[in-house]
Order: structure tokens, then C-alpha cells, then sequence
């Protein structure tokens, strides 16, 4: 009876759910594998057994669907170590080895032993540095890129908007780590939280300008069409001054943030650059004195943890919300 029964489970259809394939493991065999699609190519993952993160994005996508306990550790450099105190996952940054606190470098990786290394291109896998897909790949080290960065990324160039990129990623990862239930009740709870913000705003009311103020006193450095706060701003009901700029995060002159006229200023806040000098410089700028956010005072604080892509962006675009219909926006 039990060897007819393995012989029919064995001649079972692959399960196909949300465009993944999934395999399951035979008793005694190698791990079970699934097929995502990733930057635009199905790419199949043996279920990782040592996976590595890095930054905020990474990691906290992972410690979202339960994750940390299945992690060989992570990367994170230390500018962002004041958000993880805003995390809700700060246990799991406790628990979990941390194996650097600035780039995540290929030695890092071999070091660590991980056999799966979750990053965005250019932000943390990168060809100057000597850390990519296909290097690791040689390597015989798995590597899962966010969808957020995919817009440069291979030949496929998948453009997806930063918060559906967010979902995609959350959506895979349960799928290769087969924890697909959590993935979905979790991307549902986001997505019902995004619609309570988006029907929040102010019905045919102009979009808010808002600015992003990352950094930069010569040329700011700003967010633009494929970062996650171009989505928060339109979430909550303004419009990102910058959201044509064909980038994920670049830098502009201060003449176009001057043209603009942004009536919110959104300030990122990081350890070493802390949000109220950056306001103190935007304040004492002459060409923004007369802008409606400086004449105003209206400025919003967001951390690290909550402008790069992750589970936290909904947070963000709640709060934000608030902020604009406390402005009267």
C-alpha cells in the first residue's frame, strides 16, 4: 500500500500558483525547488538553506514573512542602524548575525557560506565592486535581485511600479522559502491598508508637491520614477515632484526643486546625516525661502527603513496621509 501510494504522489502535477512553479520534495531527496520570475526570466531556487540579505529592503522583507529564524545572517550599513530601533522587527535584527556594517562584498558572502544572496542591482549587487548574480553564480551562490531594481537590470528590463514591485517580491520570497500562505495574507493586509490610504485623499483635489530631501548640499540627491517613495507620495495624495526623473534615486540641481515649488518637504533621516540639519540647510537655501514647504515650516521626517522598498513603505504612505490632511491637503 505505502509503495503505491509514493508511486502516485510521485506522478502528481507540478502545483502552479501566481506563475511559480513548486516542486515538492520526495522523502530522502534533494530540497524542493520553485520557479519565480525575477527581473524579467523564471529563474528555479533550490529552497535556501543559507540565505543572506542585505540592507534595510532585504531584510526586513524577509523578517516580515517569519524568516529570521532561516537566515544565516545580513548586511547593513551602520548609517540606517536608527531605524532598526523604529522596526518592528527589531528582535529579529537582534537574533540574526549581522555579518557587516557597510557593503556587502563577495568575501562577505563566501565567508558567510550562504547559498542564496537577496539584493537590488546597483544596491548591493554591483560590476565596479565585484559582487554580482552571474559572479556568484560561478560561485555556486544563488541570487534573488528586488523586483524595484529590475528597470536596470539584464535585457529584460522590467519596469514595475516600486509598490507592486514590493508585493512581487514579497509573493516570491514566500514562494521560495514555501511559506506561500503567509506571503499572501500578508500582501493582502498591505494592499487593504493601501486602499484605506488612497481613498483617504481628498477626492479631485491637486496632488501635494512634495519633495524628497535624501541628501546633498551642492545637488541634492532625490527619489525618482522607480523608488519606493514616488509611490507613498501618490498614495497618500501628493505627487513627487521628481517622479519623471528616470532613475531610482539620483541626484538634480536645486533650480528644478526651486521651480517646483514643493509645498511638502519629505526629509530622510539617517545616523550620520540627521533630518533637522538637513532642514536647517533647506531653510537657510535662498532660492527654497519662498517655497510654500519652507514658508510653511512644512516638513515630514521619514526613516531609511521606511523610504527603500519594503514592508514598511504602507507605514510610510499612512503616515504621510496623516501629515497632508493635518496640512489640509
Amino acid at each position: 500500500m505505502r509503495t503505491r501510494l509514493v508511486a502516485l504522489l510521485a506522478l502528481l502535477p507540478l502545483v502552479a500558483a501566481c506563475g511559480a512553479t513548486v516542486e515538492p520534495a520526495p522523502a530522502g531527496g534533494p530540497p524542493a525547488t520553485a520557479t519565480v520570475t525575477n527581473c524579467g526570466e523564471q529563474v528555479t531556487y533550490p529552497t535556501p538553506q543559507r540565505p543572506v540579505s542585505y540592507d534595510i529592503s532585504g531584510t526586513e522583507k524577509m523578517f516580515a514573512l517569519g524568516l529570521a529564524d532561516r537566515m544565516r545572517g545580513y548586511v547593513l550599513n551602520k548609517v540606517a542602524d536608527p531605524s532598526i530601533d523604529g522596526s518592528e522587527w527589531k528582535a529579529d535584527y537582534a537574533k540574526v548575525p549581522r555579518l557587516g556594517t557597510a557593503r556587502i562584498t563577495r568575501e562577505i558572502v563566501v565567508d558567510a557560506q550562504a547559498d542564496w544572496v537577496f539584493a537590488g542591482w546597483n544596491s548591493g549587487f554591483s560590476e565596479e565592486r565585484g559582487i554580482t548574480p552571474k559572479l556568484l553564480e560561478q560561485l555556486g551562490i544563488r541570487s534573488y535581485l528586488h523586483t524595484e531594481t529590475c528597470w536596470d537590470y539584464g535585457t529584460a528590463k522590467a519596469d514595475v511600479s516600486p509598490l507592486d514591485a514590493l508585493f512581487a517580491d514579497l509573493e516570491n520570497l514566500g514562494k521560495i522559502f514555501h511559506v506561500e500562505a503567509r506571503a499572501t495574507e500578508l500582501v493582502g493586509q498591505l494592499r487593504s491598508r493601501l486602499d484605506a490610504v488612497r481613498r483617504g485623499a481628498s477626492a479631485g483635489a491637486e496632488p501635494t508637491r512634495v519633495f524628497v530631501y535624501d541628501s546633498g548640499t551642492d545637488q541634492p540627491f532625490t527619489a525618482g520614477k522607480h523608488a519606493a517613495p514616488t509611490d507613498i507620495i501618490a498614495a497618500a495624495g501628493g505627487r513627487n515632484v521628481f517622479a519623471e526623473l528616470a532613475d531610482g534615486w539620483g541626484s538634480v540641481g536645486w533650480e528644478p526643486v526651486v521651480q517646483a515649488q514643493p509645498e511638502v518637504i519629505v526629509v530622510a533621516d539617517y545616523g550620520d546625516q540627521p533630518a533637522q540639519a538637513k532642514i536647517d540647510f533647506v531653510k537657510s537655501f535662498e532660492g527654497l525661502k519662498n517655497s510654500p514647504a519652507v514658508r510653511e515650516n512644512r516638513f515630514h521626517v521619514m526613516s531609511v527603513g521606511e523610504l527603500v522598498s519594503g514592508p514598511r513603505n504602507v507605514a510610510a504612505a499612512e503616515s504621510l496621509a496623516r501629515y497632508l490632511r493635518s496640512i489640509g491637503r
